[in-house]
Formats: structure tokens, sequence, C-alpha cells
């Protein structure tokens, strides 16, 4: 998954590996653009979904969450999705949803509260053709510069393993302790970004 800016990063022209699935949503279009991002919609959950089990089964051995689950929140809060199109293929995609306790907790995993000031950044996964090229990177600073738009979001949380610490800390994202929550043998580190201070940084960069 995993350079380091504050501006939007402007995606070079991309050749497609036949592998990647089409976004049922984009198979109407007769014309598509060549790199788009977006929210996600209830529609390209099952793609989603495949893109998740290729990344996450060969490292932990399960998926974070099933295909009704990610249906679930792609129905309740789209907003706080984004993917990364290429060709109308997935190619990136992060998802979340709205959370509103200090910490992240087992049930955050599966719940939207509507309420709620943080957003809880479930899932980001990167095509395996496309990792170690900077995709999630740029697909990560798209979403917290959207996510900033936002007035109700507050702060974005995630939980990662330590060896992901540091390319976190990159956007902002600073730890503050171990998980509450285990998968297995897998242990996590709880990090949070402040919207607040994530706007000034890009306006200083912006000076």
């Amino acid at each position: 998954m995993s350079a380091q800016t504050s501006h939007y990063l402007k995606p070079r022209p991309l050749s497609l590996p036949p592998t990647i699935p089409e976004s049922p949503s984009r198979q109407r279009r007769h014309t598509l653009p060549a790199s788009e991002f977006r929210c996600l919609t209830p529609e390209d959950a099952a793609g989603v979904f495949e893109l998740e089990r290729e990344a996450f089964i060969p490292v932990s051995g399960t998926c974070p969450l099933n295909v009704d689950e990610v249906r679930h929140f792609l129905t309740l809060c789209p907003e706080l999705s984004m993917g990364w199109f290429l060709e109308g293929r997935l190619l990136a995609f992060i998802i979340g949803s709205l959370w509103d306790k200090e910490r992240i907790t087992q049930e955050s995993l599966t719940l939207h509260r509507p309420g709620g000031r943080t957003a809880h950044l479930h899932l980001l996964a990167v095509h395996r053709a496309f990792r170690q090229q900077g995709k999630g990177s740029v697909l990560l600073w798209r979403y917290l510069h959207h996510l900033g738009s936002q007035p109700a979001v507050r702060r974005a949380v995630l939980m990662c393993e330590a060896r992901l610490v540091p390319f976190y800390q990159r956007f902002g994202f600073r730890p503050v302790g171990p998980c509450a929550v285990s998968v297995g043998s897998l242990v996590f580190t709880e990090m949070q970004c402040s919207m607040r201070d994530l706007v000034s940084q890009r306006r200083n960069s912006d000076c």
C-alpha cells in the first residue's frame, strides 16, 4: 500500500491488466474515463469484495468485511468510501463509516453511527498489479481531503499492523496505543488523524 505531498496527486496514464474485474455500475457506459475517483455504490460491492479477498486472505487468512457488510456500508454511507477506477475497473478502494466513541471497539467494525464525528477507515486495498507503485498513497490523500470537505467529520481513525504505522504517519495519523480489536494472532495499533490539522497542513503547503 504504500510520496508524501499535501496536494492532490494526479495519476499517470495506466494500462489495465485484464484480470481486474469491471465494475457493474460502469459496464453500461459506452465512454469511460481513463482514470476516475468516485464514491462507491452498492453495485460495486461484489468487485470490492473480490479485491478485498485478493488483498487480505494471503496475509491474514480472513477478510475484515464480508460481501454483505461491504454492501451494508456502501448503502448506508457511500460518501465515506472511495474507489479508484481505471477504464471502469476497480484499481483500489477505501471503505469507511462514522463512529461515535473515542476508540475503536469490536462493534465499530460493522456499525455506522450517523451522528458520529469520527470516520472509521475499515479497509484500504490496492489490486496486486499496482502495488508498490504509490497507488495507495494517491488514494489515501484523495480520500482524506474528501473527508476534510465534510463538516460533520472531525477526525479519522484506523487500526493497522505495526509495520504500517510509518506509512500512515506520513498522512498525519498518530498512534494512540494498542487497539482493543485483534484478529486471531494479529494485533493492531490504533491511529487517529485530526481533520483540522490536515486542512491546516494543506493550507500551509499551498502558501
